[in-house]
This record gives C-alpha cells, structure tokens and sequence, in this order.
C-alpha cells in the first residue's frame, strides 16, 4: 500500500531552502505527501535563529529529511553557471549548495546532465536520453514480449480434429455440387429458347441485385457520413463543451494562452523548492525543475530588476537609487520574464519618456561658509532648497540621510512614550527612499 501511494507522488526527491522551512509553506504535511525523498542542507537548521521555528521543522520535518551536502564538482558547476547569468553575486553559500544537491539529484535520478544546459544562451539540452545496455531492454520492449508469448502460448493450446479427413470431405463435396451443375445445364442447352428465358432471367436478376447492393451501398454511405458528422460535432462538443467549477481553470488557461504546448512529465524525478528569486532564475535557467510553495512546477518566471535609463545597465539590486555603472540616478523598475528555455527577456514600456520635472532651475552656486557654521541668507536658493542636495552615491549627505533613514526604523515598541504612526500622522514618503535632487517643484513646502 506505502509503495503505490509512493509511486503516485508527483515529486520523487525534492531539495528544499530555507525560505519554505521558517515560512512554513508548505507544511510539513503537504511536502510528505507530495514528495517521496526530501534533502537539505546539514547548515539549514542552524541558520533558523527563532526557538520556535527550529522546534517546529526539528520535530515535523527533521525526521522525514535527508541532511545531504553537495560535492565540490556539482559546486563548481552552480558557480560557473550563476557567473554567466549575473546572478553570482547576490546569492551566497547556502544558496549555491541547494543548487548544486538539486543539480545532483537532477544527475543522480536522470542518469546524468542531459536535460540540462551548460550556458545561458544554450538553445537546445546537453543531450539526449541514456540508451539502455546491449544485455537490458526498456519496459516496452518487456512488454511486447510478454505479449507475444501469452498468443504463442495460446496458438498451441488450439486443437484441430482430423484435419486430413476434413480437407478430403470437404473436396469431395464441390466435386458433387460441380456435377449437379453441369446435368441441369446439359438438358436447357438443347432448346434455344429455354436458354434464351433462362439468361434473360439471370440478366435481369443481377440488374436487380446490382440496383439493390447500389442503394445498399448508398444508404451504408450516408449512414457512415451521419456518424462521422454525430462524432465529429461530439468531439467539438467534448473540446468546446460547456464551462462547469470543474473545468473552469482549463478554460481560463487555454484563453490565456498558459496551456504547454509539449506535454509535462507526470513525476518530477528531482526538483528544487526555493523563494528567492536569484536562485529560481539560475534553476530555471540550466532547466532544473522549480517548483513553487503549491508544489506545481514553474515554467515561467517574471519578475522585476532596474533598469538604467543613461547606460542601459540592468541591476537586480532593487535597493539601489544610483546606477552601478554610470553612478547617474537613472534607474527605473522594468518587468522582467525567463521562459522555460532559459531566455531572459526585459519588457519596456512603448515610447517612455524620461520625466524631466524638477530640472528646471539649475542648481545654486555653492557659498562659503563661516566659523560658527551659519549659512548667508543667500546660500542655497530661494528658502535654501539648494543645500544639502544628493546628486551622487558617494556624497556625505546621502550617507548621513542613510543612517538617519535606519536609525528612524528602530524603534522600541515597548517604550511607555511611543505611538504609531498611525496616530502620530507620521507618513514615509516614495517608497521611504532618500529624495535625491531638487524634488518635482522647488518651490514645494518642505516636509518637516
């Protein structure tokens, strides 16, 4: 009984990060019922710092997972590939180790790499499925023996009685109708006339024969066409059909186009279930099978980066407001997708154009300043918007704004005197980023 209900399980060995394991999601009940073999890393349960959550995957998940840490070759070939795709630095050694154990499970299962690629770019896989041995032969071809012994087997168990006597009665027989034949034809050809009635007779019994096999044949015509027209509008009905809570999200899928045009594999011999997003992109990219928290396997994956306006550099670092290349704030939020075949794509919007507000007024002349550190009354422009403007990343100001901007953040919420902000009416503004520049309108009042 445990090994059928094992081998209707979607999933066969599945590696898992430690994203699913603190979030619980899935639980543990749902990845033993859907996986056969769970593997992690032996460091992942020392990286889960609250009691309680170590407690939990200690007692409900720990005796049904396989601590397993990968070889160094499968390492090499995660680092390798994580280089080529830009994604090496963002992930760190934890997240390269899940990698590699379902790179090696993905080996290990499938008899070898295969099914994967060795480079971003690669358009088809590394190969083709391991041939069986000489001396070995695949299920099929077992079953197709199988099948041809049992009909061997029951061609032998049939018996013919006497077949020699049977061949000799029944030649014996068409020798008798044969004779029969020719004495009642030999008395008709001797009158003309006899002859005469007895052919027109025959010719207008076949005319007749032949009319009736020919309505026959028309009438079998359109019977057949009638259920060929029956069946042909059944299938239609079958694959149209009427919309029922049972086939809703099939037809919502074939509207959306999200139905795989080549057909999935039932079982997943190896995959992988992580949450972060550098990791899915490397998986899915060398066509390791990613699953999502519902366990249902991801063949398309979008996501956001940043993009530079100025050099047209792409970040996946969304905390970043200046660009790593040109250093100009120039970053916008582009969607970003990777298909199944490991292409990455950016989708822009149709003619975009760069929003210039705020740049209308060219920035203040710098002023000196004095021992006391006042400022002159003209310094930074009408009503002073020109100081302590951030233009770039390695400014003062934007370092000092920074750590203002984390020291706001803590806040001990067991203080007597504190209040939210929702009664306080304290709001962060833009994403609570550091406002570079002048703003939208320098002439704005200031939020203090």
């Amino acid at each position: 009984m445990s090994s059928d209900a094992a081998a209707h399980k979607p999933i066969h060995s599945l590696a898992l990060d430690t994203g699913p394991l603190i979030k619980n999601d899935p639980p543990a009940n749902t990845l033993r019922a859907k996986a056969e073999q769970l593997y992690t890393l032996p460091c992942i349960i020392s990286e889960i710092r609250d009691a309680a959550t170590r407690a939990r995957v200690e007692t409900t998940l720990l005796p049904f997972i396989t601590l397993r840490s990968p070889n160094p070759e499968s390492v090499k070939v995660i680092r390798d590939f994580a280089r080529r795709t830009g994604d090496l630095a963002v992930l760190s050694k934890p997240d390269i180790d899940v990698l590699a154990l379902g790179y090696e499970l993905e080996c290990e299962r499938n008899g070898g790499d295969w099914r994967l690629r060795k480079t971003p770019g690669q358009k088809g896989l590394n190969g083709k499925p391991n041939k069986p041995a000489e001396g070995e032969k695949t299920e099929t071809e077992t079953e197709t023996d199988k099948v041809e012994e049992t009909l061997e087997k029951a061609v032998d168990n049939l018996t013919i009685e006497n077949p020699v006597e049977q061949a000799g009665e029944s030649s014996q027989s068409t020798e008798a109708k044969d004779t029969a034949t020719e004495t009642v034809a030999e008395p008709e050809s001797k009158d003309g006339s006899s002859t005469d009635v007895t052919e027109t007779a025959t010719n207008t019994t076949e005319d007749a024969a032949t009319a009736e096999t020919a309505q026959a044949g028309e009438k079998a015509d359109e019977t057949i066409e009638a259920v060929e027209e029956a069946s042909d509008g059944d299938a239609s009905d079958d694959e149209g059909g009427w919309i029922t809570p049972s086939n809703l999200k099939k037809h919502q899928a074939a509207d959306t186009g999200a139905t795989p045009s080549a057909p999935v594999q039932k079982t997943l011999q190896a995959a992988v279930l992580t949450s972060d997003y550098a990791m899915q992109n490397v998986a899915l990219r060398m066509n390791l099978n990613l699953v999502a928290p519902s366990l249902a396997r991801i063949t398309h994956l979008k996501n956001w980066v940043l993009r530079c306006h100025g050099c047209f550099k792409i970040t996946k670092e969304m905390n970043k407001q200046f660009c790593p290349s040109c250093g100009q704030p120039t970053l916008n939020r582009v969607s970003c997708s990777t298909d199944e075949h490991g292409n990455f794509k950016i989708h822009l919007k149709k003619n975009f154009q760069w929003n210039n507000r705020g740049n209308v007024y060219s920035v203040p002349k710098p002023v000196h300043g004095s021992a006391n550190g006042r400022l002159p009354k003209n310094a930074g422009g009408k009503n002073g918007w020109g100081n302590n403007l951030i233009l770039a990343e390695d400014q003062k100001e934007f370092t000092r704004a920074g750590e203002e901007q984390r020291r706001q953040r803590k806040k001990d919420i067991m203080d007597q005197d504190y209040l939210p902000d929702l009664l306080t009416g304290h709001r962060a503004g833009g994403g609570q980023k550091i406002r570079v520049g002048a703003g939208r309108n320098v002439n704005s009042k200031k939020k203090h």
